[in-house]
């Protein structure tokens, strides 16, 4: 096991920690209700020491994936899980609370090809998706010929209103969450994309790509669109939260958190162009497009 961790290289092995667990939880590898491996062996397994481990946690528990109880061991819980769900809006009735976005990418898939256009605040719940279906297609449970994503983020020089420092919103503290935001993404771009890549180059679908453009625009809201006939959109919500940063305290923030946004779905209805979730489709679509060509680059 690694000895403690300081400076930023600290802080780096906390966002490691950190982002797997999350993914882990968001795919499904440690359910509702389970609890997480002991913390001797977490810090075994990342080799880094208890201190980093532990302080993964507390932004874990901060984010409400997981609570804490003495004597019990640390517990995920069912709040941003809940958060994830889905309204579907289909051709009959509007399901609530039965679906989640992982379904929907599950379902897609399915399919001989994968077309997914996204706009978003960070590429963080893409990349927990895409990671999973990697490891369905490894497993040979989907078998998808050709994988396409095209992604739209907002430019690294945009000046966005969150996340902010409370106690510092125009200082040094909250340039440092900017940056952990970007750092954020810049690591899940540069996982999709390798992990495509290492799907082509072994034969296991025929292509994959990603191709990421940036926008002068805050997101509000992120929106999935698939194979072009399903939308999925979620507005954002502003929040206040704690972040751990570095090896610092944790800072109390402003933010709204990538994972938790409520999804509403809409899908095209076969010879009807007129029907609601036809028309919401199309509308989004031609919007992602309308940016895709004349403002990102």
């Amino acid at each position: 096991m690694a000895s403690g961790q300081s400076g930023s290289g600290g802080g780096r092995e906390v966002f490691r920690v950190v982002e797997e667990l999350r993914s882990r939880i968001a795919g499904g590898v440690y359910p509702v209700d389970s609890l997480l491996p002991a913390q001797r062996d977490l810090a075994s397994e990342f080799s880094v020491s208890r201190d980093t481990v532990q302080r993964a946690l507390e932004q874990l528990k901060s984010e409400g994936w997981i609570e804490t109880r003495q004597g019990s061991g640390t517990r995920v819980v069912q709040r941003v899980l809940k958060e994830q769900q889905v309204q579907s809006y289909t051709l009959t009735a509007a399901v609530e609370g039965r679906v989640s976005l992982r379904e929907f990418i599950d379902e897609a898939f399915t399919g001989s090809e994968v077309v997914l256009d996204v706009y978003s605040l960070t590429s963080e719940s893409l990349g927990v998706h895409v990671k999973g279906q990697i490891e369905r297609i490894r497993s040979g449970e989907v078998a998808p010929r050709r994988i396409s994503i095209r992604m739209l983020l907002p430019s690294a020089s945009l000046d966005l209103p969150y996340p902010k420092a409370l106690d510092d919103p125009d200082g040094d503290l909250t340039a440092q969450l900017r940056h952990r935001l970007l750092d954020v993404t810049r690591r899940h771009n540069e996982s999709i994309r390798s992990e495509l890549l290492q799907l082509r180059a072994e034969g296991l679908v025929e292509q994959a790509d990603i191709v990421i453009r940036y926008v002068d625009l805050t997101p509000t809201f992120k929106l999935y669109l698939i194979n072009g006939r399903q939308a999925l959109l979620g507005l954002y919500t502003v929040i206040e939260r704690p972040i751990v940063l570095g090896d610092e305290e944790a800072v109390q923030s402003l933010d709204v958190l990538e994972l938790g946004a409520t999804l509403t779905h809409h899908i095209v209805a076969p010879d009807r162009p007129d029907a609601r979730g036809s028309v919401f489709v199309k509308s989004w679509q031609t919007w992602f497009e309308s940016l895709w060509t004349a403002l990102a680059r």
